[in-house]
């Protein structure tokens, strides 16, 4: 997020009048918003305004707000909060594969969505391009990385794989969602694939760091990043 402009919040609610009302106490908190009331406006706009979070209500017309989380998350790491009147296990659980950072069941305050926003934010607002302890530094434009001062010759695909993981250190992320982000055009492949690629990822950063696992298997669920 530039430093001179306020964050920009899409709020994505299909009844106008909770639309409006979040609206209103954002912008009091010093937030840009931007409503959108069908599902399948979501990803045109997230492309063309790069929101600095997105506010997902679950259900709405058009698109429901789990495709719409697993759409988002195929291109942006963008902080996505669920909004949901449905508080059943799976659906958070579901959710949570697909990529969302935190969630809000209805009825709420608008005060407690405004803290929410808030604290996503400030949780996410570090994952810049330099990591914690500037230990991993990725420059998306050259495609270069480097870890303790050190480069690390990378392909692009391994390239994109470590910037998903960096992006939420110590986040779990499954072999579909990592698919997903280094495949942007969805080809057919195994998930093991990815395996393929963390062997030669880490290989790369054995190099540079010896023994210390960077990049941690969690059986059954995916990878995540230690740093």
């Amino acid at each position: 997020m530039s430093a001179d402009r306020r964050p920009l919040v899409f709020v994505v609610e299909d009844e106008p009048k909770l639309s409006r009302l979040l609206e209103d106490y954002l912008r009091a908190a010093e937030f840009d918003t931007h409503a959108i009331g069908d599902g399948l406006d979501v990803v045109p706009a997230a492309r063309s305004r790069d929101p600095d979070l997105i506010l997902l209500d679950l259900m709405l017309p058009g698109c429901d707000g789990l495709s719409v989380c697993r759409e988002v998350r195929a291109f942006s790491e963008v902080p996505i909060i669920m909004v949901t009147a449905r508080v059943e296990e799976i659906d958070r659980l579901l959710g949570l594969e697909l990529g969302a950072d935190d969630y809000i069941c209805k009825p709420f305050s608008p005060r407690e969505v405004v803290a929410r926003v808030q604290a996503v934010l400030r949780r996410t607002r570090a994952h810049g391009e330099v990591r914690p302890e500037t230990r991993l530094v990725l420059d998306v434009d050259k495609l270069e990385a480097a870890l303790d001062g050190k480069p690390l010759a990378l392909t692009q695909v391994e390239f994109r794989l470590l910037k998903t993981l960096s992006a939420r250190p110590r986040r779990i992320f499954s072999r579909d969602q990592l698919l997903n982000s280094i495949y942007a055009d969805h080809r057919v492949v195994t998930d093991r694939t990815v395996d393929s690629h963390i062997k030669n990822l880490r290989r790369k950063l054995t190099q540079i760091c010896g023994e210390e696992e960077i990049i941690r298997s969690i059986y059954g669920a995916g990878y995540k990043l230690e740093l």
